[in-house]
């Protein structure tokens, strides 16, 4: 297999991802531990997400099949108004930010794109749904920068921001020794009938599953 041969599987995740201005206050916030604790291997701010479902290594004859579902998932749910708060870390190693606002919603979203991937005949791990975006990871042996960082976060509270698409994701992880990154596979527009996007999904076969153009 050379550079030019698309993978077999692809990672695959569903998710919302935080606006800019939402991003840029949390990096202000996170400024003085870049500095701090620059051994942390931080996440890439382009990267920033809030999985609602990790489908994990999906063929990519089968990714296609996933997004006239989701796209009538999208178009059936407003958008869930969220914010980002505080900060806690997972096993001494995972540091990651909390999600506060309209959780409800955001449950109900997630409820949908489960039943929805399931209802494409696609297994996948049902884990529960913790909201949160992902920070950094603590390097090995390292057990106390995650929770140093995570008390400093404590009192941050982000502005309200509403989460307007749904982003199917492809992950390069376990392919290279390099950093992870996403890139989107597709996303919809929450609530909206306006699919000037390029992810238009005729009403006859929303929410079903079918076969599709898998985009790059």
């Amino acid at each position: 297999m050379n550079d030019q041969t698309p993978p077999a599987t692809i990672r695959v995740f569903i998710a919302l991802a935080p606006p800019d201005p939402a991003k840029e206050e949390l990096v202000r916030e996170l400024r003085p531990a870049y500095d701090t604790h620059p051994r942390m291997r931080w996440n890439r701010v382009e990267d920033w997400h809030i999985t609602l479902a990790f489908l994990g290594e999906l063929s990519a004859e089968a990714v296609p099949l996933l997004r006239p579902a989701l796209a009538g998932v999208a178009a059936a749910h407003t958008s869930p108004r969220l914010a980002l708060r505080g900060g806690g870390d997972f096993d001494d190693r995972v540091l990651w930010t909390g999600i506060d606002g309209d959780m409800a919603a955001l449950h109900a979203l997630a409820t949908a794109v489960r039943s929805a991937v399931r209802g494409c005949g696609i297994a996948f791990e049902e884990r529960p749904l913790r909201p949160h975006l992902t920070l950094a990871r603590a390097r090995r042996g390292d057990l106390s920068s995650a929770a140093e960082i995570a008390a400093g976060l404590a009192g941050f509270t982000g502005r309200p921001w509403a989460a307007e698409r749904l982003h199917l994701v492809g992950s390069n992880a376990a392919r290279s020794s390099g950093p992870i990154h996403y890139r989107d596979i597709t996303a919809w527009p929450l609530d909206s009938g306006d699919r000037g996007d390029g992810s238009s999904t005729p009403p006859s076969t929303a929410g079903r599953c079918g076969w599709g153009v898998f985009r790059k």
